[in-house]
């Protein structure tokens, strides 16, 4: 890495033969020191003997002409002798990103003769505070944070002899923030969205299988540009380690979905000949009988450890792979940051708003309320339900994307990360909210389906049956409950106690409730940053 640093470097050193104070007398005042005028013609280093600092690590270097040469030379009546001049310099500093972004790296300075040995020049520090600091530079960085300044010596021994040497070392530790904002949290959507297919139908082809490739695609994406910023280095980082595992969490997720349909398909082949095999042995004249029965083919004999009894409620394999999976994907990841007077002119600008409102807070907003388009679809429409919230998620992280790309890494948190944030999580809650939906829908058909069963099987007993005594009973108490809700006083439980659906009810709420509060976002982010 290359990085500029702007600073005043003073050394001192005695000359006795500089020294002035021997030859005043008794009429004559000595003054405190004598300054050496500058100019642009003469060069003041040329007037007297001084030092051949040089910067080992130095790549380039100026001085400062504006508006005179900044140089100071004072010579004091002792020969005591102070330099000071203001330098810019560019320096490198060899990095290692082993830990890249939650890095912290040692910067050095080091400050030598070139052609002096320690028997003419030894360099030392002096004793009390020998690197002063601009106040506010440890959070003035944008991309890390000054941690500590310490100094060193790094005397060196060469063939032409041994050579004194100061060495400043700069702590600097790497903000988070933006990585988090840019990265982490995008990332770890990504791997909780391609959850959402365990929650999925397992006849739900398209959706699942788009679902599976439309985030591998875009992890992948993430992951190319984060590492085109990044020199090619040999080793692994830690942000390698963590797009790796995303990747695997996600693939692991597609794959699963290839395990659930090759599953599901086996267990239909089975059960059409088990149907075939019991409806030629089947004994008429025994009554009514059940067509399938539990039999020891469709109960397996061995399962997991805790998850055993969870499992075994589920009898066909494809639906316990999805069981599994919502509880070791979740838990795996989960498994795996002197005094000068001085005038100052403060000029303040603000930026114009019209560009950012047309090319970003507006097509924002258009993203947010297009997921919320799914709230009105039927809760069936499986694949346009869940094209339409992954596709808004995708865009709008593109989106954030390219605004970030104009901007350099700072180590806080901007007004604009703070509103593609929230649109994302509004975005993101959308597509969740249709795996609760789906889910619920699935849970009300299948209860949907055993009551018909029963029903039917409550028709072939005699009328003073008790199966069918309590299903009158249950009826009556079903009709009172309605009663009951008919006459809510609030609008919105007569709205949604219409809705016998729990699905229907969740989609309900959320056409009001996801409305209500981006508006209420809207509200406050006006009042925090643009008023």
């Amino acid at each position: 890495m290359e990085y500029s640093a702007q600073f005043t470097f003073r050394e001192e050193w005695n000359d006795a033969r500089l020294a002035y104070e021997r030859l005043a007398d008794e009429n004559t005042q000595v003054p405190p020191f004598v300054v050496l005028a500058a100019s642009e013609q003469a060069d003041l280093t040329q007037q007297i003997w001084m030092p051949d600092t040089f910067f080992q690590n130095e790549k380039e270097a100026r001085r400062h002409l504006i508006d005179k040469p900044n140089v100071l030379i004072r010579i004091h009546p002792d020969g005591q002798i102070l330099y000071s001049v203001r330098l810019s310099l560019v320096l490198s500093c060899p990095m290692s990103l082993e830990y890249y972004p939650l890095d912290r790296q040692t910067c050095l300075i080091d400050l030598a003769s070139y052609a002096y040995t320690t028997d003419d020049i030894k360099y030392e520090w002096k004793l009390k505070n020998p690197i002063q600091q601009k106040e506010g530079l440890r959070q003035s960085l944008p991309s890390f944070e000054l941690q500590d300044v310490l100094t060193d010596y790094c005397t060196s021994k060469t063939n032409t002899g041994e050579y004194s040497c100061l060495r400043t070392k700069m702590i600097l530790r790497r903000e988070f923030s933006y990585y988090l904002l840019q990265l982490y949290i995008p990332s770890f959507m990504l791997v909780i969205v391609s959850w959402v297919s365990f929650w999925l139908d397992k006849d739900s082809v398209p959706a699942r299988v788009t679902l599976g490739v439309t985030t591998l695609l875009t992890m992948t994406t993430q992951s190319s540009g984060i590492n085109a910023k990044l020199p090619p280095v040999s080793y692994t980082k830690a942000i390698d380690v963590w797009i790796g595992v995303c990747l695997a969490f996600i693939f692991g997720a597609l794959l699963e979905f290839a395990l659930v349909n090759y599953a599901a398909r086996k267990d239909v082949n089975a059960g059409h000949r088990m149907l075939s095999k019991y409806a030629n042995h089947m004994d008429y004249s025994s009554g009514y009988q059940p067509l399938v029965s539990t039999t020891a083919i469709m109960t397996p004999t061995r399962s997991w450890w805790c998850l055993r009894p969870f499992v075994r409620r589920y009898k066909e394999r494809s639906k316990r792979i999805d069981v599994v999976s919502r509880l070791v994907f979740p838990i795996g990841y989960a498994c795996f940051n002197g005094e000068y007077s001085c005038a100052r002119v403060m000029l303040l600008l603000r930026r114009e708003y019209s560009y950012y409102l047309i090319q970003l807070y507006i097509p924002c907003i258009m993203l947010v309320v297009v997921s919320w388009v799914s709230f009105w679809l039927d809760k069936d429409a499986v694949p346009a339900r869940v094209s339409l919230g992954v596709t808004t998620l995708l865009t709008m992280t593109t989106q954030a994307s390219g605004i970030n790309a104009k901007l350099p890494p700072v180590s806080y948190i901007k007004a604009v990360d703070i509103w593609i944030g929230v649109c994302l999580a509004f975005i993101f809650g959308a597509l969740l909210e249709y795996a609760l939906v789906n889910y619920y829908g699935r849970q009300e058909f299948l209860k949907k389906e055993k009551k018909k069963k029963t029903e039917f099987k409550g028709c072939l007993c005699p009328s003073d049956h008790p199966f069918n005594q309590d299903l009158r009973q249950s009826l009556r108490l079903d009709m009172n409950t309605y009663r009951r809700k008919r006459w809510t006083k609030f609008w919105l439980n007569r709205y949604l106690c219409g809705n016998t659906e729990v699905s229907k009810r969740v989609d309900l709420i959320s056409r009001f409730a996801f409305p209500t509060f981006f508006a209420c976002f809207l509200v406050l982010y006006y009042v925090n940053y643009v008023n």
